[in-house]
């Protein structure tokens, strides 16, 4: 496929705590990614970008830095855990510091945690995002017990089953992808 028809994957790594996980899991999923010859992945790692935790009248720089990176993107994979059965305050943070930059493009989740393996941020992740006019993906990526599931060398430990899960949510977000931005290009998205 060339370069101008690949889809730009943005992937984000949602959490921001010290000691996190979530570098583990984003770096092994955007490896999958990477794999596809109908996609570029850009990893937009929260801890880096370091955004503001008030919102302001102003954009501040840091905000700046991502809106493009985003805003570029024609599709969405959230990288979460699960905090107190929910999703990380800076990912809200996050989300929440943009609008347009997700309207009528697809989102995708790959998350992780304990027993529910992230799948209760997940479902309240779905809601924020159809508040924004994005598409959420059905499938998922979920690691349930995460930190038992890698390898020393940050590796799932059954690759082909989540080797598998992470083909059937890429191809959902390429199919998605593809179609979201023919329909842009032809006719730009409206809200009220």
């Amino acid at each position: 496929m060339s370069d101008n028809n690949r889809l730009l994957l943005a992937i984000i790594i949602g959490s921001t705590r010290q000691g996190r996980f979530a570098p583990t899991v984003a770096n092994w999923f955007a490896g999958q990614a990477g794999r596809r010859d109908d996609m570029t992945v850009d990893v937009i790692d929260l801890a880096e970008a370091r955004l503001p935790d008030v919102l302001a009248d102003k954009p501040a720089p840091e905000v700046e830095a991502i809106t493009p990176r985003l805003a570029n993107a024609d599709a969405f994979v959230v990288v979460t855990p699960e905090y107190n059965h929910s999703f990380p305050a800076p990912l809200k943070n996050a989300i929440d510091w943009h609008f347009k930059e997700w309207r009528a493009k697809p989102v995708g989740f790959v998350s992780y945690g304990g027993i529910s393996g992230g799948l209760r941020a997940v479902e309240q992740l779905r809601q924020v995002f159809a508040e924004l006019h994005a598409v959420t993906v059905r499938d998922t990526v979920s690691f349930h017990g995460a930190w038992t599931q890698f390898d020393p060398e940050s590796r799932p430990k059954d690759p082909e089953r989540y080797e598998k899960a992470a083909q059937s949510l890429l191809d959902q977000l390429a199919w998605w992808g593809q179609a979201l931005r023919e329909a842009r290009a032809q006719r730009p998205y409206m809200t009220r």
